[in-house]
């Protein structure tokens, strides 16, 4: 978790710490409660990345599965290619969990 120094430099985690690097302040890291999980994908991976957290919190659209046939789909974004490309769209049927991923 970052945040800010009183000399107003940016503060990074540094061996559980967060350190200034404009100044050299140090200050403990306190995890903020809900922190979530980073994942990592490695490059040029065929592999779609599942979230398995509780699916009630994705939010849902119409988008039909190529399964099922079920019209309802749960949806994330991630950012799986160079910054400057469109992020990958996910989606995991409500009903049978088949999961597949659209480029923009």
């Amino acid at each position: 978790m970052f945040g800010f120094c009183k000399c107003g430099g940016l503060l990074i985690p540094e061996k559980g710490e967060l350190v200034c690097r404009k100044c050299g302040a140090k200050r403990a890291q306190r995890v903020a409660a809900g922190t979530h999980n980073v994942l990592k994908l490695e490059r040029n991976t065929k592999e779609v990345p599942v979230i398995e957290n509780d699916e009630a919190m994705l939010p849902t659209m119409e988008r039909e599965c190529g399964k099922c046939g079920n019209p309802i789909s749960y949806f994330w974004v991630i950012q799986t290619r160079a910054s400057d490309e469109p992020p990958t769209r996910f989606f995991r049927c409500t009903k049978c969990k088949h999961t597949w991923r659209e480029y923009s």
